[in-house]
This record gives structure tokens, sequence and C-alpha cells, in this order.
């Protein structure tokens, strides 16, 4: 699976978990929302995001290669 598929299901899952947790306990949790949402904004302009280093590092998304990679070997064979 792709790095950057990952990335946006783990924002997606914190922000619901963080606006069901501050529906039911507390309003305090919105601060954890406003803290994934900026710094999905400050990635968009800076390319810099922990949670991909971190992946990374445990070794997720390295067999994925790009999407292109197995298009030009089949086309190769093809012909």
């Amino acid at each position: 699976m792709k790095i950057h598929l990952l990335i946006r299901r783990f924002a997606g899952a914190f922000i619901l978990a963080s606006l069901l947790l501050a529906h039911f306990h507390s309003p305090y949790w919105l601060w954890f929302t406003a803290f994934v949402g900026l710094n999905l904004f400050q990635s968009s302009f800076t390319n810099f995001c922990p949670l991909e280093m971190v992946l990374k590092k445990i070794g997720v998304g390295r067999d994925a290669g790009s999407c292109c990679a197995g298009s030009s070997s089949e086309a190769g064979a093809a012909k």
C-alpha cells in the first residue's frame, strides 16, 4: 500500500475519533482535531509529515513502488 494513502486514512481516522471524543467525552479533544488539520495543511506546503517518517522507519510502503512500475515491463513483454 502506498504511504500517501495510509497517511490520509490515519488523518481521517484521527479526525473522526477526536470528533467522537469531543462529542461524548470533552470538547478539549477538538484541539487534537485542529492539530491534525494544521499538520495536514503545513505538510502540503513543506512536504514534511511526521507520520510519513514513522511509517518509513518501520518499513511500511517500501514494497509498493511506483504506480507505473509494472506497466513498462508488461508493455515490453507484450511487443
